[in-house]
């Protein structure tokens, strides 16, 4: 078991949060014996929708797993909020699961590793050959440090997805307007004056959650060398919040706001209502995950298409979730080999053509034609080693920093290089005992 410190036991209520006693009827039974085979059952959590593409191709899994196995899967769909809370308190119970989906990260499965409540699963992953499907910014999720910090040496989890942020286009938009998709970044900002130029507001933008400060982090990127990302999410070396990539971005998207690329209002404007804007055609550019995907092809009632950002080698994104293997499991044999099934390509195949990202599909199995774009453009995302993880990993809170921040920044109660100087203190102050 990973020992316990006393950075661990902080981080416990900022990242998992405190349980009460009653939050424990959430968890069920435990499962059966140790030994794979008839009269076996495994104890699956996970969090993801039913119509989800990784929802369907787990619920794949499982009847392949108990057609393989003889082994009866008991599943219990949990919602995010529960798995998280609940985490600490029932992974140190009788009650654990065999196998659960779990967030990925420094302060979430990062935690989880550090104070033992997780399986160390490297062996498993050298007898299934796991690593061998998954990229090296994909692994970087995976694998954490005796002190949880991602990209260490110690195997705690696998992804059987990815996730990235890219530019959705609006390409009837662009039709209309008498422009084209974009293909550098001097392109991109001529899109975006032309656009203002005609009465419209290019860019779909929410300021009181997540999408802008994904905009601040990849226009950070954009100026950025592996390096910058080594030590902004592991903490190699000392950012420099003065410095060119974050001097670049804020100053940039401050810019943005002053041109009319994003509206004015964009400080009380919510991730739902910025993406619903793109759906019903009011702004012809998102910024945003791949997680929108699916829906946007249910609902846009036009053609688009997602691209990553123009120009930038590295782009916001990680793994998805990982598989985690309670250190309490009753059954972890049957864990590996269920994820070890979530991992074939049939079953991934089923990811990529519901509008999720494998990790490890034949190309070949992916028929869908948007599905076919979707994964061609992480692939060339992976290919070049741009996964470059979420602004707010570094440090338990620092999203709600990073919200905070950069309202007053498009706001204008504060200049860029106060901003960079607030964000600087907090990281600091939230990662200090890595360093």
């Amino acid at each position: 078991m990973a020992r316990m410190t006393k950075k661990s036991t902080t981080r416990a209520l900022a990242a998992v949060g405190v349980v009460t006693a009653g939050a424990l009827a959430l968890a069920g039974c435990s499962g059966g014996g140790g030994d794979t085979g008839d009269g076996d059952t495994l104890k699956l959590w996970h969090y993801e929708g039913e119509d989800s593409a990784m929802a369907k191709a787990w619920d794949e899994a499982i009847k392949v797993f108990e057609e393989e196995t003889g082994a009866t899967v008991e599943f219990e769909q949990k919602s995010f909020e529960q798995i998280q809370k609940t985490a600490s308190q029932v992974l140190d119970s009788d009650a654990a699961p065999d196998l659960m989906e779990f967030n990925k990260g420094n302060a979430t499965a990062g935690f989880l590793a550090s104070t033992g409540l997780i399986a160390d699963i490297s062996d498993a992953v050298d007898e299934y050959g796991w690593a061998d499907k998954l990229a090296p910014s994909l692994q970087t999720t995976a694998k954490y440090s005796e002190d949880g910090v991602m990209g260490g040496d110690t195997w705690y989890g696998i992804p059987n997805y990815g996730e990235f942020v890219g530019v959705y286009y609006n390409k009837d938009a662009f039709a209309e307007a008498g422009l084209e998709i974009p293909t550098t970044y001097d392109e991109f900002v001529d899109v975006l004056d032309a656009f203002v130029d005609q009465g419209i507001t290019p860019l779909a933008e929410a300021g009181a959650e997540y999408p802008l400060g994904q905009l601040w982090y990849q226009l950070a990127l954009s100026q950025a060398d592996r390096q910058f990302v080594n030590d902004y999410q592991l903490y190699e070396n000392p950012v420099d919040w003065q410095g060119p990539e974050v001097t670049y971005a804020t100053d940039t998207l401050k810019e943005y706001v002053d041109k009319g690329y994003i509206a004015s209002d964009v400080s009380s404007v919510k991730a739902e209502d910025a993406g619903v804007s793109f759906i019903n055609g009011s702004a012809p550019i998102f910024v945003s995950g791949s997680w929108w995907y699916g829906r946007f092809v249910e609902q846009a009632g036009f053609d688009w298409t997602l691209q990553s950002f123009p120009d930038s080698t590295l782009s916001l994104g990680s793994s998805g979730n990982l598989w985690v293997v309670p250190e309490n499991a009753a059954n972890k044999e049957l864990a590996y080999e269920f994820i070890d099934i979530t991992m074939r390509p049939e079953i991934q195949a089923i990811i990529g053509n519901n509008g999720g990202v494998p990790v490890a599909a034949d190309p070949a199995d992916i028929t869908d034609p948007k599905s076919q774009e979707l994964i061609a453009t992480f692939n060339g995302v992976l290919e070049n080693d741009g996964l470059s993880f979420y602004p707010d990993w570094p440090a338990a809170g620092f999203y709600d920093v990073i919200v905070r921040e950069l309202q007053g920044l498009v706001t204008g109660s504060q200049d860029a290089a106060t901003t960079n100087a607030n964000l600087g203190a907090e990281y600091e102050e939230g990662t200090a005992d890595f360093r």
